[in-house]
């Protein structure tokens, strides 16, 4: 048995709090850092679902990527139920469920976030992009392949409701990674000498200049870019306290869904 605070201290050396940027929120967010835990569920998200999933299933804590709360983005001034926030955190605090979440430390964390990306994509020697931030990773193919083709692969890879991508003429070797939102390193993918960048939640004009510059671009969703993670964090968590039981969502998955004419 454990403790929140002894599995949040288990999570920090995977994944060091320093290595969160400035403006994050890591750590254990919600509960009591003393409590004794016995079952972990472990999800890319804190939603409403993972929380009654959590109650439903006798779980003390979530140990999550993104922050159940951000305090730059949504200042907490009220736990209110009248709010989205203050009903998720209610429902929280009233079944007894603690919440853990390593969220930029874990993107930059070396077997974090974008290691596991570019692990799933099956990269040779990835290593760090470049960015300034040590965030994204870049890594070339086995045997280069079509963008078609990589395009494929990625989508049954990462599991993809769907992919977008720009088409830049050039066949797939070279390859940048970055989970979630990373539309704003395009250019260190590009001064890397990468033919691809796979990422997610790219802009309009992201698509329109890629062709232009010389690098195809992939968009592959948030969540399948970085799911991949919540494997090394049940793996981290089971190697560390074995008697404790340790799971994946199973309520939690990509919520964009995609409609193609004609199905």
């Amino acid at each position: 048995m454990a403790t929140a605070r002894q599995i949040e201290e288990c999570l920090f050396r995977l994944a060091p709090r320093e290595g969160a940027m400035d403006w994050d929120n890591v750590g254990l967010l919600v509960g009591d850092a003393d409590r004794e835990v016995r079952r972990i569920l472990v999800a890319l998200d804190v939603t409403p679902a993972v929380a009654q999933e959590a109650i439903d299933g006798g779980y003390e804590l979530i140990v999550a990527h993104h922050p159940v709360m951000n305090c730059t983005w949504h200042p907490v001034q009220s736990v209110r139920s009248d709010t989205p926030q203050g009903r998720l955190l209610i429902r929280l605090l009233r079944g007894g469920v603690s919440a853990i979440c390593m969220h930029t430390n874990l993107d930059v964390a070396p077997g974090g976030v974008n290691d596991c990306l570019a692990e799933a994509l099956e990269l040779i020697d990835p290593g760090p992009l470049g960015d300034g931030e040590g965030l994204c990773r870049m890594g070339t193919l086995p045997t280069p392949l079509p963008l078609a083709d990589f395009v494929r692969q990625v989508s049954h890879s990462l599991h993809c409701n769907g992919v977008r991508y720009a088409d830049a003429g050039r066949p797939v070797s070279r390859v940048a990674v970055g989970g979630g939102a990373c539309g704003e390193y395009i250019g260190a993918a590009i001064a890397a000498g990468c033919d691809t960048f796979v990422t997610a939640d790219l802009k309009y004009h992201d698509f329109l200049d890629a062709p232009g510059q010389g690098i195809n671009l992939i968009d592959a969703g948030h969540f399948p870019t970085e799911d991949p993670v919540c494997r090394r964090v049940i793996a981290a968590l089971q190697a560390e306290f074995p008697s404790l039981y340790v799971s994946k969502s199973a309520s939690h998955r990509e919520v964009i869904q995609y409609y193609v004419e004609g199905e």
